[in-house]
Parts: structure tokens; C-alpha cells; sequence
């Protein structure tokens, strides 16, 4: 959907939310309240003007970013970023999250690193909060140990939700790097204990796929690959519910990144 008609029909939402929260004290107290009505309309007025004003004001200066997106024209939208970043220096969460997503998309690994070299000089704080980001490129760039390395430093840092997934790509850097018995403890921590389906479900196919032959402990791993997969299959009944969930998900770039490792757990688990 065109980003211009999300605003109309975000507009049009809150001037229905705002008239009904105002008017419904009308239908309940009838004649009390229409007295002083007079009272609230011009304030109700005030509020509508200035919500709908911001919205106004939000997508104009924003009417180019929002178009490039729309059309997934990433070379031009990265063009846009970096003159915002490097020309303008708004070294923002969302404008460095932006582009090093347009850079993977395009496979230039290359400017994914330029920019977090000159960020972490500007504003370290943009590539905590983006460490999926940064990890992954490494990850699809081959440079598997420095994944390690790079994920392991920023281990229980973010938000609740992306801590789980930092430490799911850092076990899965170890098992691209080989490390088994470390990955083996990172997965089944995660299938064990994760409230995240889809990091639940993931950590559980490995252990069962790549790890279970390499482990010092294949009956545990397998008691937890088992328990994991009767919680999942509970959860969701079939393979719809699970690709449901992967829908929530789908335009976080650290998703789509793993997306054949989704689905393939998908199969694994429903055997669809």
C-alpha cells in the first residue's frame, strides 16, 4: 500500500477516535452535556488541527524516503542516506539502520563497514542498536569469525527482543565457524528457554540438523531438540501458524537474511 494512503487513513482514524471519545459523553448524559459542549468544541478543534498538522508536516519532510521505499530503489535510496549521513551528519538509528539495509540488499558488504567505521568515531550508540545489522553483513560476507566476535561483544545489549537474536546469530557464527560445543550451548539455551517462536524453532533444527552429531551430550540434546518441537507444534497446530509468525517478522532485515533457514525449519518441524 502507498505510503501517502497510510497517512490519509491514519488522518482519517484519528479524527474518528478523537469526535468519539469527545461525543460519546453526548449520548450518555444527553441534554447535561450539550450544554457545555460549546466548551469543548474549540479545544477538540485545536487538537484535531495540531495532530493532523504534525502528520502533515512528518510526511513532507520525509515524502523522499518514503518514495524511494516504496519503490525499492536501494542505489538511489542510498545515495539519499548518505547525504543525510556523511554530507548532513544525522548519524540517526533509523538513517544508519536504513542504509547499511539498502547496502545489504544490494551486496555492497564493503559500505556496510565504511559506515560503521565512521558511525562508531560519531555516534557508538547507532551501532549497538543496530548490531544485527552489522553482524549479519559479516556473516554474508564470509567473515564468519569476525561475526563471533563482533556478536559476542555485543551479548545482553538492546532491547529485550533483539538480545535473543544476537545471541542466536552469535551461536550461529559459531557453528559456521565450527565451534560446535559453544554453538550447542547458545542453541540450547535458546530452544530451551526462548519465548520467540522462530528463534525457539531455529536453535531446535540446528542442534538436530548440525550439532546433535558433534555433541559430548547427543541424549540431552536431544531430550531439548524434542521438547522444543512438541512446543512449538502445540503452539501452532501446522505449518500455517509458524509461516503467520514468520509474516510479523518479514521485513526485519536479519530475518529476511536467514529466511531459507526459516524455511527449512518450517519443514522440519511440520514436515510441510
Amino acid at each position: 500500500m502507498k505510503f501517502k494512503y497510510l497517512i490519509i487513513i491514519f488522518s482519517i482514524l484519528i479524527v474518528i477516535l478523537v469526535l468519539i471519545t469527545a461525543l460519546l459523553p453526548a449520548l450518555l448524559e444527553g441534554h447535561e452535556f450539550a450544554v457545555n459542549f460549546k466548551f469543548m468544541l474549540l479545544p477538540l478543534i485545536l487538537i484535531i488541527t495540531l495532530l493532523l498538522t504534525c502528520i502533515i508536516v512528518f510526511f513532507i519532510l520525509n515524502y523522499r524516503l518514503f518514495s524511494l521505499l516504496e519503490r525499492e530503489d536501494w542505489p538511489a535510496l542510498s545515495y539519499y542516506l548518505e547525504n543525510k549521513i556523511y554530507t548532513k551528519g544525522r548519524y540517526s538509528t533509523r538513517n544508519v539502520r536504513l542504509l547499511a539495509g539498502s547496502y545489504l540488499v544490494i551486496l555492497d558488504y564493503i559500505s556496510v563497514f565504511n559506515l560503521e567505521s565512521k558511525a562508531i568515531h560519531i555516534k557508538p550508540s547507532v551501532i549497538e542498536k543496530n548490531a544485527l545489522i552489522f553482524g549479519a553483513a559479516r556473516i554474508l560476507s564470509g567473515k564468519n569469525k569476525e561475526a563471533v566476535d563482533f556478536f559476542k561483544t555485543h551479548l545482553d545489549k538492546g532491547k529485550p527482543a533483539e538480545k535473543q537474536w544476537i545471541h542466536w546469530f552469535y551461536g550461529f557464527s559459531l557453528l559456521l565457524c565450527g565451534a560446535f560445543a559453544r554453538a550447542e550451548q547458545e542453541f540450547s539455551l535458546l530452544a530451551d528457554s526462548s519465548k520467540n517462536a522462530l528463534i525457539c524453532g531455529l536453535s531446535a533444527y540446528f542442534l538436530d540438523t548440525s550439532i546433535v552429531n558433534h555433541s559430548q551430550n547427543p541424549d540431552e540434546c536431544k531430550t531439548i531438540v524434542e521438547n522444543s518441537r512438541t512446543r512449538i507444534k502445540r503452539a501452532f497446530k501446522n505449518a500455517d501458524g509458524w509461516e503467520k509468525e514468520v509474516n510479523k517478522m518479514g521485513t526485519d532485515i536479519h530475518v529476511a537474511i536467514i529466511r531459507k533457514y526459516v524455511d527449512e525449519a518450517r519443514e522440519w518441524l511440520f514436515g510441510e
